[in-house]
């Protein structure tokens, strides 16, 4: 199985894709603020590296089969955490990559990502990190997954979603387990052609989605 390298692992998001790459099998390396957060992980595929996104953190992609880059700086934290992690650590993350020849890299944006000016909201200066976050990894030619869900939920995942835009605002949305499960999905995918997808509640199977 691949050595997936994930960033962001004890986020909320995260922490659920790290817990279901270790059910497929995978092996996960973890660099992340504070350990303990996954201290509820007992699995040898799994190791913890305690690692602030601020530094350099090129060492933990030597023999990465794939990076999921799914770090935030959280909806508490200012503007200035949205440019250090959302955009800096996420651009510093593909140029290591790029750097280390990593075969794939798996990055978790946002709904809003690819036109910040069409929304009228106080989370812009975020939609616009990782608008610049996505365009540097389109550019930096390390193949790659981006994946633009819609409004995070809090719910038990369905495993169905929707890559189509809705015509309605209230149907974009996605519970974060099956953004978790697409990301497992985006690191079994054997074909290396470049994708970007949004990710809503919707009927199609999410091990369908990448064929």
């Amino acid at each position: 199985m691949a050595k997936v390298l994930v960033i962001g692992a004890s986020g909320q998001i995260g922490k659920q894709a790290t817990g279901k790459l270790l059910e497929a099998g995978h092996h996960v390396v973890a660099p992340v603020r504070s350990p303990e957060k996954l201290d509820d992980f007992e699995n040898d595929n799994l190791v913890v590296k305690e690692q602030d996104l601020e530094k350099d953190f090129s060492e933990h992609f030597e023999g990465a089969d794939c990076v999921v880059f799914v770090a935030g700086s959280g909806g508490n934290s200012g503007d200035d955490k949205t440019l250090l992690i959302d955009l800096w650590a996420a651009r510093n993350a593909a140029n290591y990559a790029k750097a280390a020849n990593t075969p794939k890299f798996v990055m978790v944006s946002s709904i809003g990502a690819g036109d910040p000016d069409a929304v009228s909201s106080s989370i812009k200066p975020y939609l616009v990190a990782k608008h610049m976050a996505d365009e540097h990894l389109m550019n930096s030619g390390v193949p790659y997954i981006i994946l633009r869900p819609g409004t995070l939920l809090n719910e038990p995942g369905t495993h169905l979603v929707s890559t189509d835009m809705p015509d309605n605002q209230d149907d974009a949305v996605i519970p974060r387990e099956d953004v978790a499960t697409a990301i497992v999905e985006a690191v079994n995918r054997s074909d290396t052609s470049n994708v970007t997808t949004y990710l809503f509640k919707g009927d199609t199977p999410i091990s369908k989605i990448f064929e």
